[in-house]
């Protein structure tokens, strides 16, 4: 297989798309996501299945009810019958009549923050017998992540809280069988969250678009002299939350064991990582505080070629040769073709789906046999790692649309469209990306990659 010739020069910087209206999932769409959820918990004979929720993992209760427990825990519990209790605490008792999808409210003290009073106290197991799990035979247990160890058995290993997940052996009917199922959820043949209807990907586009407008406007903040603090704050926008550490660090990462934008000023000649996402989409950038190549440091003065240009070929090849219906191992080989691992040390997986959470789950690494699907969201992730060299990202999300997804967009989201086809078109004819038919960029600097952070008006394209 041929790999795409990079060059670098001047380059028309992508539109940006300000204002852009939010779109509110549908009644409609709330229940096709609770039917998908029921009908695999048909197929694989559950009962009931335990949806926990904090803040930090609230993406598979928050795809039911609409809302996540902010800062106190929760549990959704729903039957196969389609019947639902929600389990909250003090201070999100509230939210319950405003859940999605019908719910009966039962309320745990222990969900709130400590010291909180402890009214209406009664034991979870008293809870869950309310609830109906007392006369279940098997139920799945769905926290955030699905585990497939090496050896030993993932259907056992669970990352709910000890004392909730013991008070549900205690709850249940003696020889009843308690399962991890949160790949009902994330699983690539089963997860229902995997695949997203126009109204999804119309919701979650708001967020890729913004983190998009947010790196951007980063970019184009960087100067020497310049505060990470400054460039950091062009990393938020509209009052909406991060769903990733924002990142804005120059020179020397992790100083201090610090994750956060400091008062730190960049300097010529820096390396710099900007980072930031929202509900549907991330936006990655790292790249030199230099003008041109004969800037770079010593002991890299060769980065642009051994490293820059390698990588922003293997993002071409991943965005002209995916299509839906290919394995995500055929995609993982596709990336180890153009981008050798023992060469360019990446690691992790070349590619992973998006939602509420900034990484979902993935179809995509060694040997994987799950098809790549029309309504999936995809964030590209390859992360090159050359000791010696720092590193290059250009991390962004698509969608990848049949015929049908696409028509159903056009259709009901007109606006969403447009914005579609300008990214569409500025791929194709200013980067020269021979870009897939499936693919629908959801932000607006899909492959814009400014290597050098001073010259602001050059960036990485395909020599045709």
């Amino acid at each position: 297989m041929l790999t795409p010739t990079i060059t670098y020069g001047p380059l028309t910087a992508p539109t940006q798309f300000t204002n852009v209206d939010p779109v509110v999932l549908t009644d409609d769409t709330l229940q096709q996501r609770k039917a998908r959820v029921l009908a695999g918990m048909k197929a694989e004979g559950f009962d009931a299945v335990v949806i926990y929720a904090d803040k930090e993992h609230g993406g598979n209760f928050e795809y039911l009810t609409g809302f996540i427990p902010r800062f106190e825990e929760a549990l959704l519990i729903l039957d196969a019958d389609g019947t639902s209790h929600v389990i909250l605490g003090n201070e999100n008792l509230k939210l319950a009549q405003f859940s999605r999808i019908a719910v009966n409210l039962l309320h745990s003290p222990y969900f709130s923050l400590p010291n909180q009073p402890m009214e209406n106290e009664a034991t979870l197991e008293t809870l869950f017998a309310q609830a109906g799990l007392d006369r279940k035979k098997r139920v799945g247990l769905v926290g955030w992540k699905m585990f497939k160890p090496a050896a030993g058995q993932g259907k056992t290993f669970f990352d709910l809280p000890y004392f909730i997940v013991e008070a549900i052996k205690n709850a249940v009917q003696q020889g009843a069988a308690i399962e991890n199922a949160t790949h009902l959820f994330i699983g690539g043949e089963a997860g229902a969250r995997t695949v997203n209807n126009a109204n999804e990907i119309a919701h979650y586009e708001y967020g890729a678009n913004l983190a998009s407008n947010c790196i951007r406007n980063a970019l184009d903040a960087v100067d020497v002299g310049v505060r990470e603090v400054e460039v950091g704050a062009q990393l938020s926008a509209a009052g909406q939350p991060n769903s990733v550490i924002a990142i804005a660090a120059t020179g020397r990462r992790f100083e201090h064991a610090n994750l956060y934008p400091t008062h730190k000023k960049i300097r010529q000649g820096d390396p710099l990582s900007l980072t930031t996402g929202f509900k549907g989409g991330l936006s990655s950038r790292t790249g030199f505080v230099i003008r041109e190549q004969s800037e770079l440091p010593d002991g890299q003065q060769d980065w642009l070629d051994r490293l820059a240009k390698p990588y922003f070929a293997a993002v071409v090849t991943w965005l002209e040769k995916i299509q839906i219906g290919m394995t995500g191992g055929a995609l993982y080989a596709l990336v180890e073709t153009v981008l050798p691992k023992a060469r360019y040390g990446w690691h992790l997986n070349p590619g992973h789906l998006v939602a509420d959470e900034e990484w979902m789950s993935s179809p995509i690494y060694a040997g994987s046999t799950e098809a790549l699907k029309s309504g999936m969201m995809l964030q590209i992730d390859i992360i090159p790692s050359v000791p010696g060299y720092t590193g290059v990202s250009a991390e962004e999300c698509v969608a990848l649309a049949d015929a049908s997804l696409q028509q159903a967009i056009q259709s009901h989201y007109p606006a969403l469209w447009a914005r579609i086809a300008t990214r569409r078109q500025y791929l194709r004819e200013e980067i020269g990306i021979q870009l897939s038919d499936d693919i629908l960029p959801l932000s607006n600097t899909v492959a814009y990659l400014r290597p050098f952070l001073l010259a602001k008006g050059s960036a990485l394209r395909v020599l045709r």
